[in-house]
């Protein structure tokens, strides 16, 4: 199991949160990752729904959109 990126989280929470040290310490990893929006918002779209979309939806010949 690899370890936690304890300079990536400090620097996520601290300057991206804007959370003193003593703050950051105090949370748990649930709650750090809930502050970071980790398990927010649908899952980035992957290639097969690509794929999907651009069948349905082909670019027109020559490359000039109508």
């Amino acid at each position: 199991m690899a370890g936690f990126d304890w300079p990536s989280l400090m620097r996520a929470g601290m300057r991206g949160l804007g959370l003193r040290p003593h703050e950051f310490w105090a949370l748990t990893p649930a709650e750090l990752q809930l502050l970071l929006g980790e398990g927010s918002g649908a899952a980035p779209m992957g290639r097969s729904r690509l794929d999907e979309l651009m069948a349905a939806f082909p670019d027109p010949q020559g490359g000039e959109a109508e």
